[in-house]
């Protein structure tokens, strides 16, 4: 088919891997049809450069071998697509644009409720004294 896309996205998807990976691989065969069936799953160049650049964070992180790099590991279907929803994984909520009012001044009390509060803070400390005196 001359105006097949497949084709030209599969070379710009392998220049764009060299590229990223600094490595001089030939589009063989066996390489083309791991670029075909990267596309007929649904994949695209974004996803391959978000892919990329991901992995080699998390290479440099050494949280990820550098084998996760390799071609055929890369594409295949299963472990790239995990990889592009780990890639995109909040760890965090999105923060809002709206901020929570401060909360209100503290209520001073007045001098005769601090009073009572005192009062029954003495009575509370004489009965567990009591009790105290009582067990033992």
């Amino acid at each position: 088919m001359p105006n097949d896309p497949l084709p030209q996205a599969v070379e710009t998807a392998h220049a764009l891997y060299c590229r990223l990976t600094g490595q001089s691989l030939p589009l063989r065969f066996d390489r083309l049809r791991l670029w075909s069936d990267f596309f007929q799953a649904g994949f695209t160049i974004e996803d391959l450069q978000w892919v990329i650049v991901y992995l080699q964070k998390q290479i440099r992180a050494q949280r990820r071998n550098v084998g996760a790099l390799k071609l055929r590991n890369l594409l295949a279907p299963d472990r790239f697509e995990e990889d592009l929803h780990i890639s995109k994984v909040r760890l965090r909520p999105k923060t809002t644009a709206t901020f929570a009012p401060p909360p209100p001044p503290p209520i001073t009390p007045s001098p005769a409720h601090e009073q009572h509060l005192r009062e029954e803070a003495k009575r509370v400390f004489q009965r567990l004294r009591a009790n105290l005196r009582r067990s033992n």
